[in-house]
């Protein structure tokens, strides 16, 4: 059971054996409670004991003096696990001191590492599975691009990490983010590895689960809303589309690519997704028109997707880069080259081809428009129903 009220200053006592009580002592620690933890057995030593909380053995169940001295100050009693809840000791006198006394359920085992992928970053498009990693979370390793703004709420009992790596810039390199991740494991603690988007999609999610078998730590995937697809989305962009494309790459453009990779992109007529292409945009548009793609065809940007400073722009393969360097904007980012494209809200309200736009388009407040050379729509789409409005093309 969890409870939303402010047990700040308040003396909150925890009841429970030494592995199942970790998670929650740290959590009424970190809400600002006095925490004493009172155990089953023998006392952890002062090393493996958590930071300002004291810690008790549970008196004889014959105790009675005991309890009520443990309990006397407590405004809050939490039994963990089923000993603790079903200690007739504990629940009597509680109910003789007048006391809360509430249950909750023992940390799982730790030891063990899960990859989780946060999506593109905003905590509503974060799975459940993804949430519940991050509940029963000792310690949680994360990145730039994972959802960081409710961190502290979603992972209430972890310690919070930052390993982030900015562009050409890496504090803390993947070698010894990797140890640290399996230092924490063998240390006993339930880790975290939270990423943006999917972590085995450019989030070095192999090399880290790589690193876990050699380690002998246990290990697992909890997959995440990749931005590759999700983010062209939020500005209406589909990366496959009947009629207009029945495929999509996704390459990384944080190095550039070399004549052959621009040829086979040309070569494929799909849809191509870049992500970390920001830097590299210029090189990479001019790349694949030197590979032979026509300049007229359908490019966008779409930077910060899902949140409140979501931009985007939608040109041709031949003015993007000028139009993202004209109006600012930068990375994270995700480029899509592609007659889908031309499918946006955006360039359906910018292009010469739209004949009409209804007023009223639902769900683009925050997001940034310009008017500028926009692609028109693909001759194969007669109509189009984005959001709340209808857009009728030639």
């Amino acid at each position: 059971m969890k409870l939303d009220i402010d047990v700040a200053g308040r003396t909150v006592v925890v009841c429970g054996t030494v592995a199942g009580v970790r998670r929650v002592a740290r959590r009424y620690r970190s809400a600002g409670a006095e925490v004493v933890v009172v155990i089953d057995g023998e006392l952890p030593a002062a090393q493996e004991q958590l930071a300002g909380v004291r810690y008790a053995t549970r008196p004889t169940d014959n105790g009675l003096a005991g309890w009520i001295n443990l309990l006397g100050r407590a405004w809050l009693v939490v039994a963990v696990g089923p000993a603790a809840a079903g200690n007739e000791r504990l629940t009597g006198v509680c109910g003789h001191l007048r006391l809360l006394l509430v249950e909750e359920p023992p940390a799982e085992p730790g030891g063990r590492i899960a990859l989780v992928g946060g999506g593109p970053g905003n905590p509503g498009l974060l799975t459940v599975a993804a949430c519940d990693a991050l509940r029963d979370a000792d310690v949680v390793f994360f990145d730039r691009l994972a959802p960081t703004d409710d961190l502290a709420l979603l992972a209430p009992a972890a310690e919070l990490v930052d390993v982030g790596k900015q562009p050409y810039h890496h504090p803390v390199n993947q070698s010894e983010i990797q140890e640290q991740m399996i230092n924490r494991a063998v240390a006993g603690d339930s880790v975290v590895r939270l990423k943006g988007g999917d972590p085995f999609v450019f989030g070095r999610g192999g090399e880290e689960l790589i690193a876990c078998v050699r380690a002998g730590v246990p290990v697992r995937t909890v997959p995440g809303v990749s931005s590759a697809i999700s983010v062209p989305g939020a500005a209406g962009i589909p990366v496959t589309h009947r009629g207009v494309s029945r495929a999509f790459t996704v390459i990384s453009g944080h190095d550039p690519l070399t004549d052959q990779e621009l040829k086979a992109l040309v070569a494929l007529e799909a849809t191509v997704v870049i992500l970390m292409g920001m830097n590299n945009l210029p090189q990479i548009t001019a790349g694949l028109l030197r590979a032979g793609l026509a300049p007229d065809t359908p490019a966008a940007v779409v930077a910060r997707g899902f949140s409140d400073r979501q931009q985007a722009a939608v040109a041709t393969v031949a003015t993007l880069a000028d139009q993202v360097r004209r109006r600012g904007i930068d990375s994270p980012a995700v480029v899509v080259v592609g007659q889908v494209a031309a499918i946006s809200q955006y360039a359906a309200a910018e292009g010469a081809a739209a004949e009409r736009v209804a007023a009223g388009r639902a769900g683009t407040r925050g997001w940034h428009t310009e008017s500028g050379p926009a692609a028109t729509l693909p001759a194969c789409v007669d109509e189009l129903a984005i959001g709340a409005s209808r857009v009728m093309a030639p």
